[in-house]
């Protein structure tokens, strides 16, 4: 099996990582924008040969386009139409706008929209990670529009990958990481530039750092390539996220400022029950 992988960053970088320790790749393509990243890719050994677009798809049996989302949405059409037998998978973290832009392709059957959940802060071929996708949950959004071979050799390397499967459509999958990923980002972005405002002395904040504003802020070192079009495309879902989360904060604001520490008191043990479901 031939992989070609367009992206060599975090993402791309890991899965060629994985599909070759597996024995699924005997081949693994790298094609990627970044001069640098490719030399990097080779010297890392994630990838046994650079080549164009083109010729990279065609000697493929899997694509996997693994590019900020607003690259991959221009993108795979051009690449669609490049292919016969091959298929087509992307690894993006929204999913409407691709389907949407998958759709203007004859070849759309050939196409599986899936997000792999699972990420770091960082990015780059020096960001890849052996054994990174176990046990880790990935979705497979809106199956019934991809050829049924398709769908099959996909969820066949996910599952290689030691990741469980998830289906749903591209609205509901947008909805929810707006929820429980792109949330997440947006708080800890705005965290750290709380913090680096307030606090000038850069060696106190490294010296105070518990590891508590440790984790809560580690998202903060996120490539904004890549985040600025994930807000983009998933900007209505993610301001209505973000309306909910500045209600929230109104609410633990008002306890302080009129010293009402009873409700201050249920609102936290109100935020406990999110142990029911992260354990």
């Amino acid at each position: 099996m031939t992989v070609t992988i367009i992206g060599i960053g975090l993402i791309g970088g890991s899965m060629a990582l994985a599909l070759k320790e597996k024995g699924f790749a005997n081949k693994v393509i790298g094609v990627d924008a970044n001069p640098d990243h490719c030399t990097k890719a080779m010297e890392l050994g994630l990838v046994d040969e650079i080549r164009g677009l083109e010729e990279a798809v065609l000697a493929a049996d899997l694509i996997v386009l693994a590019i900020p989302i607003d690259r991959a949405e221009t993108l795979l059409p051009a690449i669609l139409n490049m292919v016969n037998r091959q298929v087509v998978m992307d690894v993006g973290s929204t999913k409407k706008i691709i389907c949407e832009s998958a759709a203007t392709s004859a070849n759309r059957g050939r196409f599986v929209a899936t997000h792999p959940m699972w990420g770091t802060e960082y990015s780059g071929p020096e960001a890849a990670v052996k054994g990174a996708f176990e046990d880790k949950a990935t979705v497979i959004c809106s199956r019934e529009d991809s050829n049924a071979d398709a769908v099959a050799l996909v969820e066949k390397v996910y599952g290689l990958l030691g990741m469980h499967l998830m289906y749903m459509n591209a609205d509901d999958h947008d909805v929810r990481v707006a929820y429980v990923s792109h949330i997440s980002h947006i708080t800890s972005f705005a965290l750290a530039n709380t913090v680096l405002e307030k606090e000038k002395e850069e060696d106190t904040i490294f010296e105070l750092a518990s590891g508590g504003f440790e984790s809560t802020v580690r998202l903060a070192k996120s490539n904004p390539a890549m985040w600025v079009p994930i807000f983009m495309q998933n900007r209505e879902n993610v301001l209505d996220v973000l309306n909910e989360h500045i209600a929230q904060l109104r609410k633990f604001k008002a306890c302080l400022e009129k010293e009402n520490y009873e409700y201050l008191e249920e609102l936290i043990e109100k935020a406990n029950g999110i142990k029911r479901i992260l354990k």
